[in-house]
C-alpha cells in the first residue's frame, strides 16, 4: 500500500511539473499583453527549460473610431467625417525550437496600407549554443544573445512603445511618434547583458524590399546601442540608452528608418487632398528619407517611480540626397508623462509633447509640434480601451506646400486586443 501511495504521489508531482512547464510563457520572451508594459529588449534568462518544440500562437486586433479635422492655407483638404477606420489584425508565431533557441514571425492580416495579408518579418533568437553540444560556451552565452532575420531593427527605445499595426497594447497613446523610427531589414544583432548594462552591435543590408539586383545603389546599414537599466529600489526604476544608425547611401528609394512602417499611420487621411497628394499613409508623420550618408542618433531616458513614469526622446538625423552638396539636419524632441494606477496599474492618464525641427531644403527650415492627451483602461490583461486627443501644427512651410498653415486635431477612440 505504501509503495502504491508513493507511486501515485510521484505521478501527481510529475503532472504538476509538466503543467507548470506548459503554463509558463516562452523563455526570453516579451509578453504581448499588460505584463510586457515597460519591457524593452526581451529578458535574458540563463535558467531555461526545453521539453520538445513548443509553439505559441498569438495575435492582435485593433479598431479605432476617429473624429479629426484638418486644414491648410491652400484650402485643398477634404472634410473628414467621424467614423471607424479599417480594423487591423496581426498573427504571431513564436516557436521554441531548442533550449535557448526561439523563432518569431509576425504577419499583418489587415493593415491600412495593405488589406491583404503579408509577412512583416521574423527572426531567430539564440540565447544558448546547446544545439552544438550541451553547455557549449555557456560562460559567454550567459551574457550574449544573437538575433538574425528580416526583422524590426533595434534602433532606439521608442519602437518598443509604438503601435505595430494591430499590436497597440504597449503604446499608451493612439498615434505613434512624430518622427517614427521603425524599419524592417535583413540583418543580425549581437547583444551583451551584464547586470544593469546592455550593449548591441548590428548591421542590415539596407533594403526594406529584398532584391538581388546588383545595381550598387544600396550600402549596408550599421547600428549600435549602449544602455543602463536598473530597478534601483522597489519603487524606482531608471533606464538610459543611446543608439546609433548609419547608412552610406540608398539611391534607389532612400533610407527606410523613418518611412519603413508599411502598416501606415494611426491618423487616417489627415493632410491628404482629394487626389491623394500629401501625407497619404504618413498621416502627420515627418518622414525624412535621406539617400546619402544618413546618420541618426537617439537618446532615451526612462524613469518610473511608483505609478509615475517618464519616457523621453532626443534624436538627431542628418544626411543628403543624391546631387546635394550640403548635409541637412532634423531634430526630434519628445517627452511623455504617465500616471498608472489601480490594483495592477490597469488604468492610466498621460500626455505627450513632440517637436521636430528640420531643414526641408538648404534654405527652408520647418517646424512641427504635436500634443497628445491620453487615457486607458486595461479591461483584462489582453484588452485595452484608449481615448486620445491630438493637436498637430505645421510652421514655416513654403507657400504652395500642402502643409503650409497646416493643422489637424480631434478625438480618437481605440479598442485593442493582444494575446
Amino acid at each position: 500500500m505504501a509503495l502504491g501511495f508513493q507511486a501515485q504521489a510521484q505521478e501527481v508531482e510529475v503532472e504538476e511539473q509538466n503543467k507548470t512547464i506548459w503554463d509558463r510563457d516562452l523563455p526570453n520572451f516579451r509578453d504581448p499583453d499588460l505584463r510586457g508594459i515597460n519591457d524593452f529588449e526581451a529578458p535574458k534568462d540563463t535558467e531555461t527549460y526545453f521539453d520538445g518544440v513548443q509553439v505559441r500562437v498569438g495575435g492582435a486586433s485593433t479598431i479605432q473610431f476617429q473624429s479629426l479635422e484638418h486644414e491648410n492655407d491652400l484650402n485643398t483638404l477634404p472634410e473628414l467625417e467621424g467614423n471607424f477606420n479599417l480594423a487591423t489584425a496581426n498573427l504571431d508565431l513564436d516557436v521554441l525550437l531548442y533550449d535557448g533557441v526561439r523563432m518569431h514571425l509576425r504577419t499583418y492580416l489587415s493593415s491600412q496600407h495593405h488589406t491583404e495579408a503579408y509577412v512583416k518579418g521574423g527572426y531567430i533568437q539564440i540565447d544558448k549554443l546547446d544545439f552544438i553540444s550541451e553547455g557549449f560556451a555557456q560562460g559567454l552565452m550567459d551574457h550574449m544573445r544573437i538575433k538574425i532575420g528580416h526583422m524590426e531593427n533595434n534602433y532606439g527605445d521608442a519602437h518598443f512603445r509604438r503601435t505595430d499595426n494591430a499590436h497597440a497594447l504597449h503604446n499608451p497613446f493612439v498615434g505613434n511618434y512624430l518622427m517614427d523610427s521603425f524599419t524592417t531589414e535583413v540583418g543580425a544583432e549581437v547583444y551583451m547583458f551584464n547586470g544593469p548594462w546592455l550593449g548591441m552591435l548590428g548591421f542590415t543590408n539596407g533594403k526594406l524590399n529584398q532584391s538581388t539586383k546588383g545595381d550598387g545603389e544600396t550600402d549596408p546599414s550599421f547600428l549600435a546601442k549602449l544602455g543602463y537599466d536598473n530597478q534601483i529600489t522597489e519603487d524606482f526604476r531608471f533606464r538610459l540608452t543611446g543608439s546609433l544608425f548609419h547608412s552610406g547611401h540608398n539611391y534607389a528609394r532612400g533610407n527606410y528608418l523613418y518611412s519603413g512602417d508599411r502598416a501606415g499611420t494611426r491618423y487616417y487621411n489627415v493632410m491628404t487632398d482629394v487626389d491623394g497628394e500629401g501625407d497619404t499613409y504618413k498621416g502627420g508623420r515627418i518622414a525624412t528619407s535621406f539617400k546619402n550618408e544618413m546618420t541618426s542618433i537617439m537618446i532615451n531616458p526612462f524613469l518610473k517611480y511608483g505609478g509615475l513614469e517618464f519616457f523621453g526622446i532626443f534624436e538627431t538625423t542628418s544626411g543628403k540626397n543624391k546631387g546635394e552638396a550640403d548635409t541637412r539636419n532634423y531634430t526630434h524632441l519628445a517627452g511623455e508623462l504617465l500616471y498608472r494606477f489601480g490594483a495592477k496599474e490597469d488604468f492610466y492618464l498621460g500626455g505627450r509633447f513632440s517637436n521636430v525641427n528640420g531643414e526641408l531644403t538648404d534654405t527652408q527650415e520647418v517646424s512641427v509640434n504635436r500634443f497628445q492627451l491620453g487615457a486607458g483602461w486595461f479591461m483584462t490583461k489582453n484588452i485595452l480601451a484608449k481615448l486620445e486627443y491630438v493637436n498637430q501644427e505645421y510652421s514655416d512651410y513654403p507657400v504652395g506646400d500642402i502643409h503650409a498653415g497646416g493643422q489637424f486635431n480631434g478625438i480618437t477612440l481605440e479598442a485593442a486586443i493582444s494575446f
